[in-house]
């Protein structure tokens, strides 16, 4: 009877510590020294709806700092990510397609951005694909983490970030130039329709305040970038953040605004905290 209690304790536990996390976009964290609540926050980088809703603005007003993926007001970042936005070791665009998928390409792009694919042929593939994000939208582009920011600059508060120019550029070269180089044909060859449908569905998800959904969508996605690398995209730079969270954390209650899918699954930022110790709570 007692093998059993205790087979029955450890299966309940292995469920509960595997259970989905709450419909929620913001977070409350508390606890494990922490004077004042700190909050996180999941965002979506591209989005025809940036507003912020009641409980967000509180958590706005109550910390004294915004920290996001990259401090994004700091005026040398559109130079430091030019530094970083050529493949290595001179690998051409031209090279890794055969010339028939280069003219799709090409084509495609003198389309959507009036500029031919040879003026693109040493960035990496990925860096042209965000290019393209706006053309996406069937409304004006907005971004919540300029809205965030807005709200900063309001407060008079300082902007930081959790990671360089130079380490988020850098991920895109731990995934293959090759695979970028075929999603960006693949986006050519659809003429944009399929990336559109899915991002309408991201969006929808976003609005549902899905995070778990989120990141089972970019298990799901046909998109190789997203669906065979998330280790690159989400796993790593999530674990890097941790030890930076808690020390930032320490200083001023601090608002974080990250990707919502850093925040979904086991290897996530809200249980990544739990188990450093930290009370993580939904705010609903």
């Amino acid at each position: 009877m007692k093998k059993l209690f205790i087979s029955l304790l450890t299966l309940l536990t292995g469920l509960s510590f595997s259970q989905e996390l709450e419909k929620s976009l913001l977070w409350k964290i508390s606890g494990n020294g922490l004077k004042q609540d700190s909050f996180l926050y999941g965002t979506i980088h591209i989005t025809c709806d940036a507003s912020l809703d009641k409980n967000t603005l509180n958590a706005l007003e109550k910390t004294e700092q915004l920290c996001l993926e990259l401090d994004m007001d700091d005026k040398s970042m559109q130079m430091q990510m030019m530094k970083h936005m050529m493949m290595k070791d001179g690998v051409k665009l031209s090279a890794l397609l055969n010339e028939e998928d280069f003219k799709v390409v090409d084509a495609f792009l003198k389309k959507n951005l009036n500029m031919s694919a040879k003026m693109f042929d040493g960035f990496k593939p990925f860096i042209v694909t965000t290019m393209l994000y706006p053309k996406m939208l069937d409304c004006p582009f907005q971004s919540v983490e300029s809205e965030l920011m807005k709200i900063s600059a309001e407060q008079k508060e300082e902007v930081f970030g959790l990671e360089s120019v130079e380490d988020q550029m850098k991920v895109f070269d731990n995934i293959s130039y090759e695979i970028q180089a075929a999603e960006l044909v693949k986006m050519a060859k659809s003429d944009l329709q399929k990336d559109k449908d899915e991002l309408s569905k991201m969006m929808k998800i976003y609005q549902s305040k899905d995070i778990e959904g989120m990141l089972k969508m970019m298990d799901d996605s046909d998109n190789k970038i997203t669906s065979d690398n998330q280790d690159v995209l989400l796993t790593n730079r999530n674990k890097n953040w941790i030890s930076k969270m808690s020390e930032i954390m320490m200083q001023k209650p601090t608002f974080f605004g990250v990707g919502a899918a850093h925040l979904a699954g086991e290897e996530g930022v809200i249980k990544l905290l739990r188990k450093k110790g930290y009370k993580v709570e939904a705010v609903q």
